[in-house]
């Protein structure tokens, strides 16, 4: 090879190794974000939006009722106290304290378990809650006035019950919930009618 030769040898394979290099980073740097996206996606966390919404739905549903099943096992041990109170009243207090108490350990259990706080971080306008001077009212109250006014309150405490169980059928995808929810509904409604047939 010619002393002319020999610097355009060099400089066309000098010229190549520059294009493959160049073409080299050009693939890495546009392989990067692909890269990057997918490892974004499968490390995103499980569930779809939907599922989380009911999970929420139904940590509100146990931290609203837990409290409204504890006025109404307040109610009925004010007429399991009431010297006054007829034996039907009484017994019905029996049967809703029965059925309650166990309700509100089953929502305390699974709040527990959602890693949720037991109450609601604000208020949320729980159905049918009695407000302390109604109570107070109610618990002053002796005889036929006190049975009147147990019913009509108890009755309406019921009727916001079922109205939070069936709130949460229309948003939850727990079986347990849902059965809480239905057996709140069928229980309730069936003491609702018991209660209207008891005015005396």
């Amino acid at each position: 090879m010619s002393s002319t030769e020999r610097p355009l040898a060099l400089a066309a394979v000098a010229l190549a190794a520059v294009l493959v290099v160049g073409a080299c980073g050009t693939t890495t740097d546009a392989a990067t974000p692909h890269g990057g996206m997918s490892g974004q996606s499968s490390s995103m966390p499980g569930g779809s939006p939907t599922d989380s919404a009911a999970r929420a739905g139904d940590v509100m549903f146990a931290q609203m009722m837990i409290p409204h099943h504890q006025q109404a096992v307040e109610m009925a041990d004010l007429a399991l106290m009431n010297a006054s109170a007829s034996a039907s009243l009484e017994g019905l207090a029996q049967q809703i304290k029965a059925a309650q108490g166990p309700e509100i350990t089953m929502m305390n259990e699974w709040l527990g378990e959602w890693g949720a706080p037991t109450s609601a971080p604000m208020d949320h306008g729980t159905s049918g809650m009695m407000s302390d001077e109604a109570m107070a009212s109610l618990k002053a109250a002796q005889g036929a006035q006190f049975h009147r006014a147990w019913l009509e309150m108890m009755i309406e405490h019921h009727q916001g019950a079922v109205t939070m169980a069936r709130d949460v059928l229309t948003s939850t995808d727990d079986p347990e919930v849902e059965r809480l929810a239905q057996a709140i509904i069928a229980g309730q409604q069936k003491e609702i009618t018991q209660m209207q047939g008891m005015f005396g």
